[in-house]
């Protein structure tokens, strides 16, 4: 018997963990799939937001800002790499969410970055946004903090399979940025 409960306990206690990686929001028409950043070091200025939007509804949206009191500013962002140098720049109008279809923020493409960091992200915890949409409006949710350096969504940083989901206008600034997300 002792080794049932040792056993239920252990799946309890890695899918809690595991939980706190692996969250869902609805906001109206919209799923917001699996938000979360990396750790950053400790005087770091700047971090990357990451999450996957799908759009079941019959019409579009547009994530048009963030906010966070873990940064001074938060924009929406894209990134791509040109004549291998990569760029970045803020998105005015924002990022649509095609009615039927889906949107990932992921390192090296779109991305919500947060500039002049309060405090560091720290692997494990979570670090609160407000994301506001066009026709949604404002929906406050949590990022889970992955590794520093972290790949994709999951604790130990591997990609899990989510595919290539950024695709993305490759328009610059003309500035050049450090890979901050």
């Amino acid at each position: 018997m002792k080794l049932w409960t040792s056993i239920a306990l252990a799946a309890t206690l890695t899918l809690g963990s595991f939980s706190a990686f692996a969250h869902d929001y609805k906001v109206g028409d919209l799923t917001l799939v699996h938000p979360w950043t990396r750790a950053t070091p400790p005087k770091a200025k700047a971090g990357g937001g990451f999450i996957e939007i799908i759009n079941s509804g019959t019409e579009a949206d547009r994530l048009v800002g963030a906010r966070s009191d873990f940064a001074a500013k938060v924009e929406i962002h894209e990134m791509a790499v040109t004549d291998g140098i990569m760029r970045m720049r803020e998105l005015d109008n924002g990022i649509e969410i095609p009615a039927g279809g889906t949107v990932a923020l992921e390192p090296g493409g779109l991305h919500i970055m947060f500039m002049g960091l309060k405090q560091p992200f720290e692997e494990g915890s979570t670090v609160p946004v407000v994301l506001t949409f066009e026709k949604a409006g404002d929906y406050a949710i949590d990022l889970a903090v992955a590794k520093m350096g972290a790949k994709a969504s999951g604790k130990d940083g591997h990609d899990h399979g989510h595919g290539d989901h950024g695709k993305m206008n490759h328009g610059t600034d003309g500035h050049n940025h450090s890979d901050h997300n």
